[in-house]
Formats: structure tokens, sequence, C-alpha cells
């Protein structure tokens, strides 16, 4: 039986313009559907295992083709709750070169920002699961949506489920004081955290000195140092970062380092040409947890999840539909990119 992996967050539309074109120059959107919890399912999925999606939509025609998109994937959507006001959406102008990608929310009152705990049956949810995993997206919505994620994260601890969390701070969501003040307590539940130097920082107040992530620079020793600071407050078992060295908006050097609270690793670096960058970190954490929850070692899981979040960047929209052979056969060293006949 292949393994359980519940996810608990926000799906939205996206509506990205198309050919690289600026938003005053277009005058049409390319529209999917993403969000870091749901894009983990999918990639999951994607890799035999059992993806669980958990959320709320609104139960109009647009929260149902919210739900179809998952579904197409194989994602487990039976626990998706209707109800509320609407579907958040943002917006993506593609950078190139040295002008940078732009996000605009409008994601205000959605439906998940609304919803309680109460509208869940955690018992059926996590019958049989062997992973819970959720973002800092998602408590950042709404005081309700931060106390869903704490029952959440609560109930799968109760019932012996590991852990984990992306911490993934969005400035436009919420202030680095509130999220430090609500991260914090919900990182005392979570095994695994996954994040980047800059995450470390605004969400939990660790610094890394010597490292701008602004100009693209990285200080390892500097980050290894965070990395203990977090272990010794929270004793996660696993902490894992994205590393990017943005060279551009269109080049990138891209490696994670992961550590066990004894050894540090860290991975091959890619250099990657970016066709799209949007859920790069959720293709690191869906690999590396799918590498954790089938067995391999932290450095072979991490190796696993670099290279699908590498290999995300060539894809376009939110989800990475890059294949378990094609994540396999990076790691094994097969990146030349030539025709496959």
């Amino acid at each position: 039986m292949s393994k359980k992996v519940v996810t608990l967050g926000e799906i939205m539309m996206r509506l990205s313009t198309p050919d690289f074109k600026r938003f005053v120059q277009s005058d049409s959107f390319d529209v999917t559907y993403g969000g870091g919890e749901a894009n983990v399912a999918a990639a999951l999925c994607n890799y035999g295992l059992n993806g669980v999606f958990v959320s709320k939509v609104p139960d109009t025609a647009i929260g149902q083709a919210a739900i179809n998109h998952l579904r197409r994937y194989g994602v487990d959507t039976k626990f998706v709750a209707r109800g509320g006001k609407r579907l958040g959406i943002y917006f993506l102008e593609t950078g190139a070169s040295m002008r940078a990608s732009q996000v605009v929310y409008d994601r205000a009152d959605a439906s998940i920002s609304e919803c309680d705990a109460s509208e869940f049956d955690w018992d059926a949810i996590f019958e049989g699961a062997d992973w819970f995993h959720t973002t800092g997206i998602t408590p950042a919505l709404s005081d309700r949506s931060a106390a869903l994620t704490l029952a959440a994260l609560k109930a799968a601890k109760d019932r012996g489920i590991t852990t984990s969390i992306d911490l993934n701070f969005r400035k436009k969501l919420w202030s680095k004081q509130k999220a430090q003040q609500v991260m914090t307590e919900l990182c005392q539940y979570v095994d695994v955290c996954i994040g980047n130097e800059e995450d470390a920082e605004t969400c939990l107040g660790f610094v890394s000195a010597g490292t701008d992530v602004t100009k693209g620079e990285l200080n390892l020793d500097g980050f290894k140092d965070v990395c203990k600071q977090m272990k010794a407050k929270f004793n996660f078992k696993y902490i894992a970062s994205t590393l990017r060295e943005s060279h551009s908006a269109s080049d990138n050097g891209w490696s994670a380092l992961v550590y066990d609270g004894t050894d540090f690793h860290h991975t091959k670096e890619y250099n990657v040409r970016i066709v799209d960058r949007v859920g790069s970190g959720d293709s690191f954490a869906s690999g590396f947890i799918y590498g954790l929850v089938t067995g391999k070692s932290m450095k072979d899981a991490a190796e696993f999840g670099v290279a699908a979040s590498a290999l995300k960047h060539t894809i376009p929209g939110d989800l990475n539909h890059a294949t378990l052979s094609d994540v396999e056969g990076l790691v094994g060293g097969d990146g030349s990119g030539r025709v496959q006949r």
C-alpha cells in the first residue's frame, strides 16, 4: 500500500501574463490553479504516493474547477469543505534577465481564511496517514486560519504522525512580528522544518550572518549556525533549507542544505535556466518528504528533493510534472537535456 501524505492549505486561481509580458501589456491571462500544500500533494501523487489535500473552497463552479484540477493529477480531495465567499486569486508577471517577477494577490475573504477546525473530521482525515504537511502561508491568511493550522498539527501529533512545515514567509500577507508569534507556537508540533535562510529570520527570528538573499549571496557556515539554533529551540528531527543564488531572474544556482542534529549535507548545485520558478520550493518539499517517507537516508532524500525542484524550474505552472524516472535520472547524472528518443 502506498504511503499516505495529508496536506492542508489554500488553493488559488493563478492568472499569469503570457510570453513574459508586463501586466500593463497583457490583454489576456493564462489560467491554472495552485498553492503550496496543493502543489506538494500533486507532486507526491505523481511519485506514486497517496496525496490528500484538505482545504475549503466556495461551492461554485470556480471552486469545483480548482478541485477538478487537483483530481486530474490523482489528488484525494474528498476532505475539501465547500462554502464561504470566494476562491483566492493571484496574478503573476514572469520576469526575465534583470527584471524580477511580480505577484499581486487578490485573496481577501477566501473561503479557507474563514474556515474552522470543527468543519473537519480529523479521525477520518488522518486514518492510515504517514505524514502531515502544511506551510506558513496558511496561518498568514487570518487568525482563524492560524487556529486551523494549529489544530491540524496537534491532531496529527496526537496520532503519532510525522509532521512538516515549510516556513514560506510572505511579507504581503503579514508582518515579521506576527509571523514569529504564530510560527513559534506552530513549530512546537513540527518534526521536519523546511525553508530558506530568509524564512528562518523572518518566521523564527534566527539570523544567518553574512548572507544577503537580496544579492543572491550565500554563507553556508552562517546558515549552519542558524540550523543549530533551530535544533536547540525546537528539537526538529530534520531541518532543510533550499539555497538560491539569484544571478538574474532567468538564471539561478539551486541547491539545498539539510541537518539532522548531528550531520550536515549540502546537495549538488544545479545551474537552472528558469521557465517558471513558482512552486520550486514546494517541489523540494515534496521530493524531500517523498524520500524520507519511503525510507531514503537524509542525504538521498535531499538529493531527490533538490533534483525534483531543479526540474520544476523548467515547467510552466504551479505543479511539478516531473516524473519519478525524470527525477531519479537527474540524481543519477542524466541532466544533458538531450532529446529522448
